[in-house]
């Protein structure tokens, strides 16, 4: 149960994104999202936003939901309750990143809410990952050439295991306050995080 978000933010290289690999997902445009579908050759299967910085031809049998600007949620907030609304627990969305440090925060709190109603969710563009992972161990492969980071959303997270990467960790308490785990490096052919209270930000980032 895949889906697979446009939103409006900077793809610097759309042909980072390969759409055969988003071929058999369900697609939902958040407004000026569309126009990487577009340039992708994909037809989404619902568009959603005020349409507010999109103003071209929407396609022909594609479902449109359109809400005023004066709205509490933004465009990808709209997307990704749809996408959870029908069902959908793995999100992959990108043009969340870009110029407006404020639409990019607003997409970072827009993670927490996808992970707090049950879905894996990712951020992704040609240069980043960022995904959240809770309570729990979780493995994460080595990818050459890449940072891999952790941030507290919490106040506090309890790291119990830290492995597999240049600078471990092992029952340490990372604070919000404190960027510690930026700019770490997976030296194993995997790395090891586990959880035992707090939610974290993992960050994958090309060097």
């Amino acid at each position: 149960m895949k889906c697979v978000i446009f939103a409006g933010g900077e793809i610097k290289n759309i042909s980072s994104v390969n759409a055969d690999e988003i071929s058999g997902s369900f697609v939902i445009c958040a407004d000026s999202g569309y126009k990487y579908a577009e340039k992708l050759g994909i037809i989404p299967d619902i568009i959603t936003g005020d349409f507010d910085s999109y103003t071209g031809q929407l396609p022909k049998n594609t479902e449109i939901y359109r809400s005023i600007p004066e709205k509490d949620d933004t465009d990808t907030m709209l997307a990704v309750k749809i996408a959870i609304s029908r069902g959908f627990n793995e999100i992959d969305l990108y043009g969340a990143l870009g110029k407006r440090f404020d639409h990019t925060f607003a997409n970072i709190q827009t993670l927490l809410y996808a992970y707090e109603n049950g879905c894996t969710m990712r951020i992704i563009d040609s240069d980043n990952e960022i995904a959240i992972q809770g309570k729990g161990g979780k493995y994460y492969t080595k990818r050459d050439g890449w940072y891999f980071s952790i941030f507290s959303l919490t106040d506090t997270i309890v790291i119990g295991e830290y492995s597999g990467v240049k600078y471990p960790l092992e029952n340490y308490v990372l604070k919000s306050s404190f960027p510690i785990g930026v700019s770490n490096e997976i030296t194993a052919d995997n790395a090891f995080l586990r959880i035992d209270s707090g939610i974290v930000l993992v960050v994958r980032s090309e060097m």
